[in-house]
């Protein structure tokens, strides 16, 4: 089968976050990612997982910046991370229940009644975020 599309996945995934530091924290300690590069005079941080990289963008006025609402802000709703299995999705919950900043929407459950499981969250600056594994 021949790929018409123009594309050919994800390169990068950009974020603005009110607090910098702490967002590169939790993709660094909490998800294992690694720091890849930085641009301290933007200010920005890349991590990676080995598969996409996350660029990281210090908003400039927090305070002032328009909190995350799915329903009614043009833009992104959520992004998708594929985990290893379930049993990794299922360890990744417990970790994510402790983790300061940390905003569980819903456990991991059954996808739409098929064998993927995921689960959605809101990490540190109020990004919704999916995490997503066969099972």
């Amino acid at each position: 089968m021949t790929n018409s599309a123009a594309t050919q996945g994800a390169h990068h995934i950009g974020l603005t976050v009110p607090d910098l530091q702490q967002t590169r924290t939790f993709f660094v300690d909490t998800l294992g990612f690694k720091q890849v590069g930085e641009k301290p005079d933007y200010p920005a941080v890349f991590v990676s997982d080995g598969t996409i990289m996350i660029t990281l963008w210090q908003a400039v006025n927090p305070e002032q910046a328009t909190p995350f609402d799915r329903k009614n802000v043009i833009g992104l709703h959520h992004f998708a991370l594929k985990m290893e299995s379930l049993t990794v999705l299922n360890e990744l919950h417990q970790t994510l229940t402790q983790t300061p900043d940390v905003e569980i929407e819903f456990a991991p459950e059954s996808l739409g009644g098929s064998p993927m499981h995921h689960m959605m969250c809101y990490i540190p600056g109020g990004i919704r975020m999916e995490f997503i594994a066969a099972g």
